[in-house]
């Protein structure tokens, strides 16, 4: 049995929970259900390991990040092979996840190194003759952490890499369903000398609980990835502290008419299909100009054909199962409840195996379907034809989410209205919208979520500004 990680020590519970790999249903391991005297050790550890943590030279910290980092690198195909595992996405693109957790770790020892502060320039005004002013940040105190499924390494690395180097403590709750790479990076911080009590990873299904963690008056800042209800309901319990959701999207892209075909159709399978759908900027519209819709519509089929599915294990596979077959279930239900109102399957639509949904291409969709209105998380993708750039950009703005969005075009006119007329936190320019960099701005409006990742924006997000003038005269 696993066990979690409070205070520097390796705790037990009296209940457990099996870790499932999702492609056969076969249990992995087993985690602890925490209790809430272990949450109440984990905040009270958190909170005495403050002072140590933002009294650590930034070098130190900085050294103790890259050495978790080089921890992961040394073993990299063992990370792999147990994202694979607990996830059931393939293979290859658990090598990916593992890569970009090393860069995200990496990049936070480098901004551990850089955290400062600016000179205010007092005698701007009248009043400030005489005065000479800065500031500085600090650290926000106890950080709470809470990931998501469907990436589990990198995604919690996105947390903790930032809120250590800031000099902040945590306490981490990782998803139920893929809890074993937290607990791993826990032993590996604990082996490059993190102190006691900075980090500390609780596994539990309770909602009762994580509803005391998030209110606790302790945490100064909740950092969460997930769902929209799980969000908003976190907005209302944790009160006046400082909190980051990251809460999906719908994501699209426009394909104009100058666009680079040969470009777009291997970027759309690939954005709409990466652990199947599930990731937070997964493509799930695409908006493509009617004179080229016959031609990308003929290329995504052929092209998802293609794609092999079966055993995320095995080198070859391109999709593989879903994290449980409920959420399997609620794709295929989607997609007949969308056939039912008049959509088009071109490929794909079935489940096959345990939890494994087809690659699924649709058509003649309408904007009231909940494929088209709402975000699928799962292997599917609607094409949608338009007549001029405007129209299309108005389609892509009438989803409730805001987080990431592309545009195929030559025309550096086009680029720039997109950029300044689609409603989203980031727009990219002959992509698909589920490229990302690790050190980059991320995150959305509306009902994408609040604040930003990317390490160096974490790292803002988890500090306050300090400042102090001195009366020079």
């Amino acid at each position: 049995m696993e066990k979690m990680f409070i205070n520097g020590r390796w705790i037990e519970s009296s209940r457990t929970n099996p870790v499932e790999f999702p492609y056969t249903g076969e249990v992995i391991a087993q985690v602890p259900e925490a209790e809430e005297e272990h949450l109440e050790e984990a905040l009270c550890a958190a909170v005495d390991s403050l002072r140590t943590i933002s009294e650590l030279p930034s070098h130190r910290r900085a050294e103790i990040l890259r050495k978790v980092a080089e921890g992961i690198r040394e073993e990299a195909e063992k990370w792999a092979k147990l994202l694979t595992l607990e996830t059931g996405k393939p293979i290859r693109e658990s090598r990916g996840e593992v890569a970009r957790a090393i860069r995200t770790l990496s990049l936070s020892a480098q901004e551990a190194e850089r955290i400062g502060g600016e000179i205010v320039p007092m005698d701007a005004v009248e009043a400030g003759e005489g005065w000479f002013g800065f500031y500085i940040r600090v650290p926000v105190g106890v950080v709470v952490a809470i990931t998501p499924f469907n990436a589990p390494l990198n995604l919690l690395a996105h947390k903790v890499g930032p809120a250590v180097a800031a000099g902040n403590s945590v306490v981490v709750k990782p998803s139920t369903l893929t809890p074993l790479s937290a607990l791993k990076l826990a032993s590996l911080f604990e082996k490059a000398g993190l102190p006691p009590g900075v980090l500390n990873v609780l596994t539990f299904r309770g909602k009762a609980l994580k509803e005391k963690l998030v209110s606790d008056p302790r945490a100064a800042k909740v950092s969460f990835t997930g769902g929209l209800e799980a969000g908003e309901e976190i907005v209302r319990k944790a009160g006046l502290k400082r909190v980051s959701l990251e809460l999906g999207s719908n994501s699209a892209v426009i394909v104009e008419e100058d666009a680079d075909m040969e470009r777009v159709a291997p970027a759309c399978i690939r954005g709409a299909f990466a652990n199947s759908g599930q990731v937070c900027i997964s493509l799930q519209r695409i908006y493509v100009h009617r004179k080229r819709e016959r031609e990308l519509t003929e290329a995504l089929v052929s092209e998802v054909k293609k794609l092999k599915v079966g055993d995320p294990r095995k080198e070859d596979t391109d999709i593989s199962s879903m994290v449980t077959p409920e959420q399997a279930e609620r794709v295929i239900s989607w997609i007949e409840e969308a056939k039912r109102e008049g959509a088009r399957v071109l490929v794909g639509g079935e489940k096959v195996g345990r939890a494994t949904v087809l690659p699924t291409v649709l058509t003649d969709v309408h904007e009231d379907m909940r494929i088209v209105r709402e975000e699928a998380f799962g292997p599917l993708v609607s094409l949608i034809p338009y007549d001029d750039l405007e129209e299309a950009v108005e389609m892509v703005n009438r989803s409730a989410y805001g987080l990431q969005h592309g545009i195929y075009t030559r025309d550096l006119g086009k680029a720039f209205y997109a950029l300044r007329n689609i409603q989203a936190g980031g727009v990219l320019v002959n992509e698909v919208p589920t490229f990302r960099l690790d050190h980059y701005p991320y995150g959305g409006i509306k009902k994408s979520g609040l604040g930003r990742e990317g390490v160096r924006f974490a790292v803002e997000e988890m500090t306050h500004i300090k400042f102090m003038a001195f009366h020079l005269k």
